[in-house]
């Protein structure tokens, strides 16, 4: 099977989540510490993205919903 991310992208994750785990992650304008795993995934890909890995383009929740409502009908 073919890799989703790139090496680079798992490079940036993997540093995002050391960063979480010593509490020096922090997130946005507001620069809030990061708890969660989720968040501290999201914050490596996003870096990896703006590197310019190879990383899948960002599903937005909008979209999922109106997909919902398409196959209801």
């Amino acid at each position: 099977m073919a890799r989703k991310y790139s090496r680079k992208a798992s490079a940036k994750v993997e540093r995002a989540m050391k960063k979480r785990k010593a509490g020096t992650l922090k997130s946005g304008r507001s620069g809030r510490r990061v708890k969660s795993r989720k968040q501290a995934i999201a914050i490596g890909l996003s870096e990896a993205r703006a590197a310019g890995a190879k990383v899948p383009k960002k599903t937005s929740k909008k979209r999922k919903s109106s997909r919902k409502r398409r196959a209801k009908r």
